[in-house]
């Protein structure tokens, strides 16, 4: 029996990763070559154009994400990480937003980075699903953001 049959198939990146992928080098070029005031501004208008460009159930909980967090933790500096909408403290990413229809998800997830300081034991989740942004799911959004924030 030879090595190709006894190994899996690998396929690859599917294409909405590979999407990803250029959106995120995209990002890193575009970022290289601007000063930090503009920088910031550019970012802030490619998020909501980013935002903008979503399909109308993420395009609704995006912006009430992103009201959420730029009202409640104005530290938290909006920026693109792969395509989506994410925020970073002091330049390292601390949170994001995934639309549902990035990876043909069945829901939208707010996604925290391991530099979020939501620790919890050996076991705490470092995303959570997202289908609607309630006052409850607002106040508890907040609540992440602080923890997050440390």
């Amino acid at each position: 029996m030879s090595a190709t049959n006894t190994r899996s198939t690998y396929d690859g990146f599917t294409a909405e990763e590979r999407a990803a992928m250029k959106e995120h080098a995209k990002d890193l070029k575009k970022s290289a070559s601007t000063s930090a005031a503009d920088k910031a501004a550019e970012a802030v208008r490619d998020v909501l154009a980013k935002i903008a460009e979503m399909k109308d159930s993420d395009r609704v909980l995006a912006e009430r994400v992103h009201a959420v967090i730029t009202t409640h933790a104005p530290a938290l500096a909006p920026k693109l990480w792969y395509g989506m909408p994410a925020y970073a403290l002091d330049g390292k990413l601390l949170c994001h937003f995934q639309p549902a229809e990035k990876f043909k998800a069945r829901y939208a997830t707010l996604g925290f980075s391991d530099g979020a300081k939501l620790d919890d034991g050996a076991l705490w989740p470092a995303a959570y699903a997202l289908t609607e942004v309630t006052p409850e799911v607002e106040a508890q959004i907040v609540a992440l953001l602080k923890r997050a924030m440390g």
